[in-house]
Order: structure tokens, then C-alpha cells, then sequence
């Protein structure tokens, strides 16, 4: 799985001390694409966000805000069923489009002039909904049928998560930015279903994403 990260910053100040001061705001945000695919193409599951991302810094090198975004997964089963006289065709797809609250805290602490080691608390809190339809297309001869059904489903997950970071900063105006892992927990809840819970743990280079950051320093 691929993910980019695009990130943008405005009025950072202090690389000289190497402190972020009080009183910066920043833009930042990230773009991720993947897809996977498996069994000669009959299943495939895509995702796609998109999440800005406003902060600002209430104390050195203590940062609040937001980011307020887009995603979707999407995902396709196809099988198919021979019969004497007949093959029958199934297609299964669910989307789930969601629109993204995520507030967060990060705090940065100082390792050198130009590298920062970092703590972000975020509250991600997603509103969507699930789209399912199925279709059987069944060809008997010359004769084609086809039966289609379709359900939709509200539903809100709320969660916490951790991420450890780096970021170092090349020169004034660039930095390169790295999270590792994720600690978190999430609440699913279906609007007419069962809660359910689950939980992330893990520090490994497959949970790694990469950013690239401008600055705008004073």
C-alpha cells in the first residue's frame, strides 16, 4: 500500500534557537491513494482521502488543530459459476465515502538545530455511510438475465489515535517529515447496527508515511 503525504506550512519561526515559536500557524495536508488487487483482477479493494489541515501553535513547540476531509474505500468481489447449459456471473461492491473531522494536539521536542521529534494526539471522527450492490448476470443460451439489489447504511466511527514522528528540517524553507506507527482505538457504530471496537498497536516500517514540508519563515 502506497500513501502521500503533501504538507504545507506558514509563518514558522525559531530555527536558529531551534524552537518553534508561539504564536505560528500552519496548512498542511495529505493526499492518499491504494489499491489492491488479488485473484486475476476479481478482487479488488480501493481507498482513496484526501484531509487539509489548519494548525497553530499555542505555546513553543506545542501545536493545536484540524483537519477536515474526504475518503472512501471501495470494494469488488466477482465470481463466476459454471453450469451445463449456463454460467452465471455475481459482482459484489461496497463503498464507504465518509466525510473527516479529525482535531488534533502535537508536541515537538528539540534534538538538534534542524531535527524534531514529535507526539501527535488526534480525535478522527468520520460520517458515512455504506453502499452495497450486488448483481448476478445469468447466460443460459442465447438468454441473458440479470437481478440487481442495493442497500445503503448510516454510520459514524469516532477514535483515538498516537503517532510518533520526525521532522527535519533541510534548510529554512523545507523539511521532511515521518511518521512511525500508530497507537489507537476506534468506535464503529452503525446507524441501526452494534457498535463494535478495535485497536491499532504497532511500530513497524510497513506503518511509516513520509511528508514533505514548505516553510514560510520569517
Amino acid at each position: 500500500m502506497k500513501k502521500v503525504l503533501l504538507t504545507g506550512a506558514v509563518a514558522l519561526f525559531g530555527l536558529s534557537n531551534a524552537q518553534i515559536a508561539k504564536g505560528t500557524a500552519y496548512l498542511s495536508g495529505s493526499v492518499g491513494y491504494s489499491q489492491e488487487e488479488t485473484n486475476n483482477g476479481n478482487n479488488k479493494v480501493e481507498n482513496f482521502n484526501v484531509l487539509p489541515t489548519v494548525g497553530y501553535f499555542v505555546g513553543t513547540n506545542l501545536a493545536v488543530g484540524v483537519g477536515v476531509g474526504y475518503q472512501t474505500e471501495k470494494r469488488t468481489d466477482i465470481s463466476t459459476v459454471a453450469f451445463p447449459n449456463a454460467t452465471s456471473v455475481s459482482t459484489n461492491e461496497v463503498k464507504e465515502p465518509a466525510f473527516v473531522v479529525a482535531p488534533f494536539v502535537r508536541k515537538y521536542w528539540t534534538l538538534g538545530d534542524k531535527l524534531y521529534i514529535f507526539g501527535q494526539l488526534a480525535v478522527p471522527m468520520q460520517f458515512g455511510k455504506t453502499e452495497t450492490e450486488n448483481s448476478t448476470v445469468t447466460s443460459t443460451g442465447s438468454t441473458v438475465t440479470t437481478v440487481s439489489t442495493s442497500t445503503e447504511a448510516k454510520y459514524t466511527q469516532v477514535g483515538v489515535t498516537v503517532k510518533p514522528g520526525l521532522d527535519y528540517f533541510l534548510n529554512k524553507n523545507w523539511s521532511i517529515e515521518a511518521t512511525i506507527g500508530e497507537f489507537g482505538y476506534n468506535n464503529y457504530k452503525p446507524k441501526d447496527g452494534d457498535a463494535t471496537n478495535n485497536y491499532t498497536f504497532g511500530l513497524n516500517l510497513s506503518s511509516v508515511t513520509f511528508g514533505v514540508k514548505y516553510v514560510f519563515a520569517k
